[in-house]
C-alpha cells in the first residue's frame, strides 16, 4: 500500500489554496496517495469558475495585494490554480467535498465543478481518509 497523505483544504484564500495544491502535487509526484477534503469556505473554490476566486489572507488591500501576487507569480512562472488542479487530478489525486458544509452553506451540487470532484462525504469520509494517512494537514 502506498503511504497517504489527508489534506483539509477549510480556507478559501488564495495563498493557501497554492500551498495546498503545491503540497499535494508534491506528495503525489513522490508515488504517495493524496485526498484533498474541502470544507467551510475551502468549499466555495469548488464552486464553477471559483477555483482562483478567493482573496489573499494577508495584505489583500482591497484585491490589489491579491494582483500583485498573481502578477508576481506570473512573472516567476507559477502554474495557475487551474493547472494546479488539473495536475491533482491527472496524477490520481482525489477531491471530498464536505456535504455538511455544502448544507450550512446552501451549496447545491449544481453549484460546484461536479469534474473536479470524486466524493461527497461528511466527518467520517475524512476520519477514514485521515486514519489511513501518514501525514495529514489543515490548510
Amino acid at each position: 500500500m502506498a503511504e497517504k497523505a489527508t489534506i483539509i483544504v477549510h480556507s478559501g484564500d488564495l495563498d493557501k489554496m497554492y500551498s495546498a495544491l503545491i503540497v499535494a502535487n508534491g506528495a503525489l509526484s513522490m508515488g504517495m496517495e493524496v485526498s484533498l477534503y474541502f470544507t467551510f469556505w475551502g468549499l466555495l473554490r469548488l464552486k464553477k469558475g471559483g477555483l482562483s476566486k478567493g482573496p489573499l489572507s494577508k495584505l489583500n488591500l482591497f484585491g490589489l495585494g491579491r494582483a500583485m501576487i498573481k502578477n508576481r507569480m506570473h512573472k516567476a512562472n507559477v502554474a495557475s490554480l487551474e493547472r494546479l488542479m488539473a495536475d491533482f487530478k491527472e496524477l490520481g489525486g482525489k477531491v471530498i467535498a464536505c456535504e455538511m458544509t455544502m448544507e450550512i452553506m446552501g451549496v447545491k451540487k449544481s453549484d460546484l465543478n461536479e469534474d473536479l470532484i470524486d466524493l461527497y462525504g461528511a466527518v467520517g469520509t475524512y476520519i477514514q481518509e485521515a486514519r489511513d494517512s501518514a501525514i495529514t494537514l489543515l490548510i
